[in-house]
């Protein structure tokens, strides 16, 4: 997908997780695709985030959590950024394939 305004990133990342099915998920990246999160539907209202790059860790939340923790990782993640890159996944195994880096 193409690059987008970090400040559009949360709202397009919650409406496009309305649409997935379980088990997909969307993954947010920094320019030089080094540092982001990923997000995939466990089951209905519930959510795996993952987060890498300054902080690596693994959370489950449920849906209304979910807008804040995002809006936290993205600061902390990308900190200068001014565009980020969404990607569409099909389920936790494409996560672990490594993206092209800048």
């Amino acid at each position: 997908m193409a690059l987008i305004n970090v400040e559009s990133a949360l709202r397009r990342v919650l409406e496009i997780m309305k649409k997935r099915p379980v088990g997909a998920g969307v993954e947010v990246l920094t320019y030089k695709r080094n540092r982001g999160l990923s997000v995939i539907k466990e089951s209905f209202g519930i959510y795996r985030v993952r987060e890498r790059g300054y902080v690596c860790e693994e959370i489950v939340v449920r849906e209304a959590e979910l807008p804040r923790l995002i809006r936290s990782i993205l600061k902390r993640e990308c900190p200068r950024s001014r565009k980020v890159r969404i990607y569409t996944v099909d389920g936790k195994a494409e996560l672990e394939h490594p993206r092209k880096r800048l």
